[in-house]
This record gives C-alpha cells, sequence and structure tokens, in this order.
C-alpha cells in the first residue's frame, strides 16, 4: 500500500514574512513534508483541500497571552481549554502565557511550573514567559532552572506597585541574570509615580470612573519608563521587549535604540491600531479598560503608520478573559476594576483588517507581526514559517472576505469583545494545527489536549536557513 501523505493543501498561494509563491503543502504528521510548485499535479494524500484563489499563511504565534491569571482578587474566566479554543478559531496556533506570582507566597518558578501543569488541557501549542516581582537570592537559581525548563525569557512590571511591580534594582538584578542565561527581558512599561500621582489627583476631585481611565495614564508616563528601562538594558547589556506599546514616542524611543546597537523590540496590540479614547465617552466604557488606556485618534493613526513602515516587531492580543460583570462591579473607581481586554480570538481579523489590502496587499508584513516575527524574537522552534521540517500549523484566508464580529458568538469564555459590531477580514476558513484540521467550514474539531509545552531555545539561536531546518526536525 502506498505511504500517502495525511493532508495536502493545493493550489495555494503560500505567504510567508519573505515573499509568497503559488504551492500544494504536503503534510505527514506534525510536519510540513513538502512543498511542490503548482506547475506539478497535485500530490495524492489521504485528505486534500483545494485552497485555489486563498493565502496560505503560517499559523499564528500569540507571544502575549494571559491565561487563568490570577491578579490580586481578580481571576480571569478562562482556562487553557477555552483559551486554546478560542485561539484555534482566531487562526493562532501556539500562544505564549505568563507564569506570574500569584502573591508573595508564590515564587516565580512555583508559578511556572504551576501554569505548565494547568497547560497540559491546551488544544494548541504554548509556550511560557516567567516573571519576577521582587528580588531575593534564590532567584539566580530560580531563573537557571526556568532556562533549563526552556522558558527563556522574564517580564517585569514598572507599575501596579502593591501586586506586580517589581522595583529598579530587581529589574537591574533580573536584566544581568537573563544576559548570563541568554535570556529575553519583557518590560511593562509605565512609570508608576506619574501614574499614581495623576491617579489620585483625579481621585481628589471624583473623577475615577471608567469614563477618566485614558487621562489617569498619559502617555508621558509610558515613554518615561521606557527611556529609563533602555538605559537600564544599555547598562546590562540585556536584550529587552516592550509590550503592548500605544504610543509612536514609545516605539521610536525602541527604535533609536537599535540604531545605537541596542538589541530592543516593540510590540503592539490590534486594540491600539484601531481604537481611541472616544470609546470612554460610549455607551459601554468597560469594554475598554486596559493598561495602558486607548489614546487620542492621532495617536492611533501615528501608530498604524509605525505598524505598516515596519517599525513594530510585533502584534499580541495581550489576552486577558474577564467577564462584563468583574467589569462592572467596581467601574466607578479604575483603582478597583480589573483591566485587561478578551483578545485572543481577534487579533489575526483586526490586525489583517488594518494591515492588508482586500486584494492581499501587504500579506507579508502581516505574517511578520502576526507570525514569524514573535516565533523568531521568542526563539519558539519550528513555528512562523510555511517550509518544509517546519510545524504543519497553516492558516487559509480569503483576504476579501468580511465577517461582523459578535462578542457573544465567539469563543473566548467571556460574554463581550472590545471590538463588537465591527466589519473585519482576515477571519481563518481553514486552520490546521501540528497536521491535524481544527477549523472548517463545518466548524471546530476538537483535537482534545494535544497541545505541547514548547521548550524554547536561548535568545541567541539564530542558525542559518538549513541548520535550523535540521534544529526544527530533530524537535518532534
Amino acid at each position: 500500500m502506498e505511504d500517502l501523505p495525511d493532508l495536502v493543501i493545493s493550489n495555494a498561494t503560500v505567504v510567508n514574512a519573505d515573499g509568497r509563491k503559488n504551492a500544494h503543502v504536503v503534510i505527514r504528521g506534525r510536519k510540513i513534508a513538502e512543498l511542490v510548485d503548482t506547475v506539478h499535479r497535485v500530490p495524492q494524500a489521504s485528505a486534500t483541500v483545494d485552497a485555489r484563489g486563498r493565502l496560505l499563511l503560517p499559523g499564528g504565534v500569540d507571544g502575549h497571552c494571559h491565561v487563568a491569571q490570577v491578579t490580586g482578587r481578580h481571576r480571569t474566566l478562562d482556562d487553557y481549554a477555552v483559551t486554546s479554543t478560542a485561539a484555534l478559531w482566531g487562526g493562532t496556533t501556539t500562544i505564549i502565557d505568563f507564569g506570574i506570582p500569584r502573591d508573595d507566597a508564590e515564587t516565580p518558578l512555583e508559578a511556572a511550573r504551576n501554569k505548565i501543569a494547568l497547560a497540559r488541557e491546551s488544544r494548541c501549542d504554548v509556550g511560557l514567559h516567567a516573571s519576577v516581582v521582587t528580588w531575593d537570592e534564590t532567584v539566580p537559581a530560580q531563573l537557571e532552572e526556568l532556562a533549563a525548563l526552556g522558558i527563556r525569557s522574564v517580564k517585569m512590571y514598572t507599575t501596579n506597585r502593591g501586586s506586580t511591580m517589581a522595583d529598579n534594582d530587581t529589574i537591574l538584578r533580573v536584566m544581568k541574570q537573563m544576559v548570563r542565561l541568554d535570556g529575553l527581558t519583557y518590560i511593562h512599561a509605565e512609570h508608576d509615580a506619574i501614574i499614581a500621582d495623576c491617579t489620585a489627583g483625579h481621585a481628589a476631585t471624583g473623577d475615577i470612573g471608567i469614563r477618566h481611565l485614558h487621562r489617569t495614564r498619559p502617555e508621558l508616563a509610558e515613554e518615561i519608563s521606557v527611556k529609563e528601562t533602555l538605559a537600564m538594558a544599555e547598562y546590562t547589556g540585556a536584550p529587552v521587549y516592550f509590550v503592548h506599546q500605544s504610543t509612536p514616542g514609545a516605539v521610536d524611543l525602541v527604535t533609536e535604540a537599535r540604531m545605537d546597537g541596542l538589541t530592543a523590540y516593540s510590540e503592539t496590540c490590534p486594540h491600539y491600531l484601531t481604537l481611541d479614547e472616544n470609546v470612554y465617552g460610549e455607551d459601554f466604557p468597560e469594554w475598554y479598560a486596559s493598561c495602558p488606556p486607548m489614546r487620542s485618534p492621532e495617536t492611533v493613526a501615528a501608530l498604524k503608520e509605525q505598524v505598516l513602515a515596519g517599525a513594530i516587531d510585533t502584534v499580541a492580543s495581550d489576552h486577558s478573559c474577564y467577564d462584563l460583570s468583574q467589569k462592572r462591579e467596581r467601574s466607578d473607581d479604575i483603582r478597583q476594576m480589573p483591566h485587561g481586554l478578551p483578545g485572543v480570538e481577534t487579533r489575526m481579523p483586526v490586525t489583517f483588517t488594518t494591515m492588508v489590502s482586500p486584494e492581499g496587499h501587504g500579506v507579508e508584513r502581516f505574517v511578520e507581526v502576526f507570525s514569524a516575527g514573535p516565533a523568531r524574537i521568542n526563539a519558539v522552534p519550528g513555528k512562523g514559517v510555511v517550509a518544509p521540517g517546519f510545524d504543519a500549523d497553516l492558516v487559509l484566508v480569503d483576504p476579501a472576505e468580511v465577517r461582523t464580529v459578535s462578542g457573544a458568538a465567539l469563543h473566548m469564555g467571556t460574554d463581550f469583545s472590545p471590538f463588537d459590531g465591527k466589519a473585519l477580514r482576515g477571519w481563518p476558513q481553514l486552520v490546521v494545527s501540528a497536521g491535524r484540521i481544527v477549523v472548517d467550514e463545518n466548524g471546530f474539531h476538537d483535537p482534545g489536549p494535544v497541545g505541547r509545552f514548547i521548550k524554547r531555545h536561548g535568545f541567541r539561536y539564530t542558525p542559518a536557513a538549513p541548520a535550523a531546518l535540521e534544529a526544527v526536525n530533530h524537535t518532534a
């Protein structure tokens, strides 16, 4: 009996960050086995999908996704089964979560191990960032053990005093350890003293409800924190990655630092590219409770220009699954309400609509920020490229198809979406994860808890292309 491939996606326009080609994509097991030029006949296979007239992209890598997150008295309502399912519905086949200590009693290593255990229910592959809040003499050994587990990045917050905030001494010491361990430092950059003073001023006048959120966290607070963190990165030599940048000034600081020889990256999120501060004057301002908040229309327009021009490295969801009852409980006081938006399922269509024309122009740049860039920067093996030897994580899309967001019809475990009612392009028509079709015209085909915990390489792992393919083959 002939040994047929498991799946062939035929007549596809295959798009990678560096270009596109017409090919039949041959899949065996979890891997892409071959790309056959469409001048040749379609290879026989156990199953075939005709992709004629559509774009085939690498599955999304969401480098900033919070799952089952506990912060103070608030806990997101999801688990890995829910969030990974929503990710697949939205064309994302790999998520990277955070092991953030719940309180002072949980160490960074314990937080990460707890998340690894929870991730056994995931339907897609999962990576993890660690997090350090407070420095003590045990942290270096914990970071070593985390690196041995394949957790090669650490997130720290420059704000949120009393919960997740790390002081400058901690940030500096962790940066030095990450250089030693060939890791990447993730930073939530907002200047805490400015935010605390600004928030206190608004509280004194009674302007502390959700409608005033954008006035309590000014753009200056973000940009000053980025500048200060870049100085520490320059001093230590640490590669640094800034999450959810919301201002062009913050992005410019990172760009200038790179030109001066620093290794620094900018991430933004779909909501900062499409929503502005006017949403806080609408009927449901609690839909938009996030930190940083939405910015002015002029800032949003400039940030969009930067992502199109290549100044922004990745677009991540910053997914946090709270529901409206949690948001509305204390919407009268932004200091008491949970911040964060559900977005793992809508990351692809919102970003695609922002960056790609109905004819498909600009899709290569989209692939870079949606998949290839997050995989490369985070040293995630086997992801972000449609090529032989890489994981068979694929998304098929018609760039002209339009669907309207219905928050209640999404799959993120919550009852709203900040993009509710918006007409978007770039919805997945077919999603393949680890060689399996998990989304098609018939809906979701639950693969069960088959997602793997991905051990990431060291930050400086940058092999040449042939060696990269060989290394990927050896990760199976």
